[in-house]
């Protein structure tokens, strides 16, 4: 059957049709399962795995919990595409700091190294990573997320550290350089568990400048 593309006519009964009349609904339906994914990370997030059932996940998307299994007809299949959101949103924000990075001057300037290190560091201690560590629990536990989970990490991991060695400016070709951004990486992930229990805002700023002037002098300074 050929597709419709004009304007609306006029059927056999005298009807007028639109043959666009199913994009509102299909539009619908991907806002609502869009909705269930981000509610998915933040009741993650808020109450970890034990506290999110489908059902509290519905409520907090404000959609039925008949909508929600439509979408996904089980708890697993729910985490699972909430597994691969976490990493997709995780890789965006990646790429945006690593555009908004760039522009703001050579890799080589200390107040970009600074600029990078803590953007770096935002990511381990925000809503997705939070929820990203609820994942790593529950996967522990649940076979069915347990192969996905680990898959999808090792692909953030690596576009993690890709991504830090392109804004700090780094060369990995030099001694010794990998294994600083990896293991600037790794305690920005520490920071990320300690703020799971408490705010340590202020604590951690600290940590960060004097790894951002530690980084700088090993990356870009003279020896």
């Amino acid at each position: 059957m050929a597709l419709v593309t004009g304007p609306p006519s006029e059927d056999g009964n005298g009807r007028r049709g639109d043959a666009r009349g199913a994009e509102p609904k299909q539009d619908r339906s991907r806002a609502t399962r869009q909705r269930l994914l981000e509610s998915a990370v933040a009741c993650l997030a808020e109450h970890g795995w034990g506290g999110s059932t489908v059902s509290v996940v519905a409520e907090h998307a404000g959609v039925s919990r008949g909508a929600a299994q439509h979408h996904f007809p089980t708890r697993e299949d729910l985490f699972t595409a909430a597994v691969e959101y976490v990493a997709e949103e995780r890789s965006l924000a990646l790429r945006r700091s690593t555009h908004r990075l760039a522009s703001s001057g050579p890799a080589s300037d200390p107040e970009r190294v600074a600029a990078a290190v803590a953007a770096l560091v935002d990511l381990y201690t925000g809503t997705l990573f939070r929820a990203a560590l609820h994942l790593w629990v529950a996967a522990t536990h649940e076979p069915q997320l347990g192969t996905r989970v680990t898959d999808l990490e090792a692909r953030i991991g690596r576009e993690s550290h890709r991504m830090a060695v392109e804004l700090l400016g780094a060369d990995e070709s030099r001694p010794g350089v990998r294994e600083t951004v990896q293991g600037f990486l790794d305690m920005a992930r520490g920071l990320g568990l300690a703020n799971l229990l408490t705010d340590d805002r202020e604590r951690r700023e600290r940590i960060v400048d004097q790894w951002a002037r530690l980084l700088y002098r090993q990356l870009h300074g003279d020896g």
